[in-house]
């Protein structure tokens, strides 16, 4: 078995690198497909790589709380992320995620 990517190792370029592919978020209802529309640098950070941040969307329709979930990615393999929903933007859902 893989063993998922450590969190506090990943950087912005990471997740740039997958602009515009879908991400699998698990949520209780079944599999919530995710299409990470923004990844961008967000300051001073003691984080190595520094601070960034993420946004993603899902179809329209019901929100999902706030809440860590485990978020699945054919390249990525399968991450554990607090996601935040902000709000509609275009095409459906959107939901942030920070790493600072």
């Amino acid at each position: 078995m893989v063993s998922p990517p450590d969190l506090a190792t990943l950087k912005l370029d990471d997740f740039a690198a997958h602009l515009d592919t879908v991400f699998e978020m698990q949520a209780a209802d079944g599999v919530v497909p995710l299409k990470l529309v923004e990844a961008a640098a967000g300051g001073h950070s003691k984080r190595a790589g520094g601070a960034f941040s993420l946004v993603f969307v899902a179809a329209a329709g019901p929100w999902l709380p706030q809440a860590i979930y485990p978020i699945k990615h054919p390249t990525l393999g399968m991450l554990e992320i607090f996601l935040v929903p902000i709000g509609p933007v275009s095409g459906g859902n959107g939901y942030q995620a920070i790493f600072a």
